[in-house]
């Protein structure tokens, strides 16, 4: 299971899940949909008891849910994350069934966080093949 996309799909409706934020949360979650909600809260609801159980992943928890954009709290969330299903191969099971669920219904798709930074970064949250992106970065200079 890829951890990474597990978590890049729980960041951003983790506030939602943790009820943190009041009417932005809810605007987040009425934009991703009650299908990709309802899976968010099932996930949510197989992983919050060994998150509780464990500081360092609650903390990663509670770190991501009031600042679901960073990355590096993201990357701390998904290490945790990775090492609680490691521990509980029926955790990781029933984990694995839901998001395979997800995945075929496209929730993930519907929940894309992409970032970029620095002179030149391009961020797609998407397909783009086929397609050429020019930047200030890899523009030829100007005569």
């Amino acid at each position: 299971m890829d951890v990474a996309a597990l978590t890049a799909f729980l960041a951003p409706l983790l506030p939602h899940l943790l009820k943190i934020g009041g009417d932005v949360v809810d605007t987040v979650a009425d934009r991703a949909g009650k299908e990709v909600v309802g899976f968010a809260q099932r996930l949510w609801d197989k992983l919050r008891g060994k998150v509780a159980a464990k500081p360092a992943a609650d903390e990663a928890v509670t770190d991501v849910a009031h600042h679901p954009d960073d990355e590096d709290l993201r990357t701390a969330l998904k290490v945790q994350l990775q090492k609680l299903l490691e521990e509980d191969a029926g955790l990781a099971a029933e984990v694995r069934r839901i998001w395979e669920e997800a995945q075929a219904a496209g929730a993930p798709a519907i929940i894309t966080t992409v970032t970029a930074s620095g002179t030149g970064s391009v961020a797609i949250g998407g397909d783009v093949s086929g397609s050429t992106i020019t930047t200030q970065g890899n523009r030829p200079a100007d005569p």
